[in-house]
């Protein structure tokens, strides 16, 4: 299953790239030259960030936040953005971090590097890396990063115990984690579970939020925090819904409120302890 996930993502990641090379939207159905008009991917970037970067960096953005903003970066830190797309978020981040510090985002999707590294031309920004590599695999040393940012890709993963913990790896003592991702809350119908999880994303394996924390605290993480950012509600899912055959006002019930974005964030303890087993 894990290898079947990773080739659908890469074959809907590398088309959404394809199509903003060619003018248009990252977005299935999307005018030429506008970005995506739905409720979970728009109007997450201000007018003062989207002067900051190429425009196909914002029309590539397939994201479900805005960890930039949230993230409180600081000059000189390294940044880490997992999945890392268009490269939004890393021109972003460099941004942030200025000269003194360096931004890497991490790919697996052949055209996504090839136009972050265009949007990086574009952007004339020295203190860019784009790697080729998978989040479960992080191609980058221990203790080498300050900040991990991701914008809903982690919720794509087969595994994300193990992103996580390649996550802590890299992260230097007293690194933070701050991601979007999509999260659940409360129960919910399987069967309305996948129909709405194929609605925030090709296969989006959303965790529920205290899975979510318990996963970060066997990775070794503290200081734990989820904040919702956009809570969805059943009419923002109507029309794909009734394309699945769903009768959303009988349903509504159990959708409202429950799948969500939010800002993740936790921080890898401050010690001399390098590894989750230690910290124990």
């Amino acid at each position: 299953m894990s290898s079947e996930i990773k080739t659908i993502v890469r074959q809907k990641y590398g088309e959404a790239a394809l199509r903003v090379a060619r003018g248009g939207s990252s977005c299935c159905g999307a005018a030429a030259g506008t970005a995506c008009a739905d409720p979970i991917t728009s109007n997450l970037y201000g007018a003062a960030q989207a002067e900051q970067v190429p425009a196909e960096a914002m029309l590539a953005s397939l994201g479900c936040g805005n960890p930039t903003a949230l993230a409180n970066l600081h000059a000189g830190e390294t940044v880490l953005d997992l999945g890392s797309g268009g490269g939004i978020d890393v021109l972003l981040s460099a941004k942030r971090v200025g000269p003194t510090g360096k931004a890497y985002g991490l790919d697996m999707t052949d055209e996504m590097l090839a136009l972050a590294n265009e949007n990086k031309r574009k952007a004339g920004l020295e203190n860019v890396e784009f790697l080729k590599g998978e989040i479960e695999n992080i191609p980058l040393p221990d203790n080498s990063v300050d900040v991990i940012i991701s914008n809903c890709v982690i919720n794509l993963s087969a595994d994300k115990d193990r992103v996580l913990r390649e996550a802590f790896r890299v992260l230097k003592p007293g690194g933070r984690v701050a991601v979007s991702d999509v999260v659940t809350r409360g129960e919910i119908v399987p069967e309305i579970r996948n129909s709405m999880l194929l609605w925030v994303g090709c296969v989006a394996g959303a965790l529920a939020e205290n899975d979510y924390r318990s996963k970060l605290a066997a990775a070794g993480f503290e200081n734990i925090e989820i904040e919702p950012t956009r809570i969805y509600r059943a009419e923002d899912a109507r029309e794909f819904l009734c394309g699945q055959g769903i009768d959303v006002d009988v349903l509504a019930p159990q959708i409202d409120g429950k799948f969500m974005s939010a800002f993740v964030r936790a921080v890898k303890p401050n010690k001399s302890c390098c590894s989750p087993t230690c910290c124990k």
